[in-house]
């Protein structure tokens, strides 16, 4: 039987993890993600930051971001299968297979067209939900609170038509 972890446990180690990140022992600066994807291209083509102005701007905050993406799958992964025991490897959920179909195919492609929207998404808002919501709410920065309530309703809206039920 999984183990499972309260929410207010959660919330504890998000309240840690969030304090440490803005320490000066941690990262010295607000959490985020998204700004490691053009840091991680312009080392991929081998892109000079002082021919793109955006690199150089990124380049400690872009470093720093990738750590902490490893970190964070690291984490999850130790948590799935050390703490809360519910780790598998699916590329087709069951909930995809009940609600959507069972191509392999289709969900891949729903994937990576997710992850591209969501990505273009957050560099045209100047970062990701992490550093939107979980920074700025964290600082009671009423445009984080906002982005957060508007994120909320539309994932909830998203799913609710996205998983709607087979022939409902």
């Amino acid at each position: 039987m999984p183990r499972k972890i309260s929410w207010f446990t959660g919330g504890i180690l998000m309240a840690l993890l969030i304090l440490f990140t803005f320490s000066v022992i941690g990262a010295d600066r607000p959490i985020g993600a998204s700004t490691y994807v053009p840091y991680f291209a312009g080392i991929l083509f081998d892109m000079d930051p002082e021919h793109y102005e955006y690199l150089k701007e990124i380049e400690e905050a872009g470093a720093w971001e990738g750590v902490m993406l490893i970190g964070a799958f690291l984490g999850g992964l130790f948590m799935s299968i050390f703490v809360t025991k519910t780790f598998r490897f699916s590329v087709l959920p069951a909930l995809w297979k009940e609600r959507k179909n069972h191509s392999v195919l289709s969900r891949l492609f729903w994937s990576f067209t997710a992850g591209f929207v969501m990505i273009i998404g957050a560099r045209l808002a100047g970062g990701c939900t992490s550093g939107h919501f979980l920074s700025g709410a964290s600082q009671i920065a009423v445009s984080g609170l906002i982005f957060g309530g508007i994120t909320m309703a539309v994932v909830i809206v998203t799913g609710r038509l996205f998983y709607k039920k087979k022939g409902a």
